[in-house]
């Protein structure tokens, strides 16, 4: 009989041994990184009476973690991801790297974002182009920290399991 692999495996082909626990799958992480921001901002946006919270919760918080998941994830799962100090590094060393690459990032996106809409469109009508400042750098923040994370943990999986079935 053949035996068919499933669709849900990780990047690098296999599930940790005797493991049920799911692994990497980067578009699970980008509509998590989109949903889970989205519905606690909106929450809060919500129990404050926040009009503009709550529209920024579904547009500039959602979209910019999820932008940032799908941005990082890609990069992990490229050649980055199999760098030497990438895996063999410390959980916490790795995910600040990219955490702080992750803001980093977040805040130049910021930055072009209001000098490309000031220089088109008056910003007097654009109410949210004052919350890109804060939302675009921690919604990189948060997702690039949550992505980067599981993903060290599915790769360390991955690869201990790997290493005790060649023993």
């Amino acid at each position: 009989m053949m035996k068919y692999s499933n669709q849900t495996d990780d990047v690098y082909g296999t599930k940790a041994a005797g493991s049920k626990k799911k692994t990497f799958v980067l578009w699970r992480e980008v509509v998590m990184a989109y949903a889970a921001p989205a519905i606690m901002a909106g929450i809060g946006g919500l129990v404050t009476a926040d009009r503009g919270l709550q529209i920024g919760a579904l547009t500039t918080i959602g979209g910019a973690s999820a932008l940032m998941a799908l941005l990082i994830g890609l990069l992990l799962c490229s050649r980055v991801g199999h760098m030497r100090w990438v895996i063999g590094a410390p959980h916490l060393v790795v995910v600040g790297v990219f955490a702080v690459a992750g803001s980093s990032f977040g805040l130049y996106a910021a930055w072009v974002t209001s000098l490309l809409l000031e220089n088109m469109i008056l910003s007097n009508h654009l109410a949210w182009l004052g919350r890109i400042w804060i939302d675009f750098p921690l919604s990189g923040f948060i997702a690039s920290t949550i992505v980067t994370w599981r993903w060290c943990l599915a790769v360390t999986t991955n690869y201990s399991s790997k290493r005790r079935r060649k023993k």
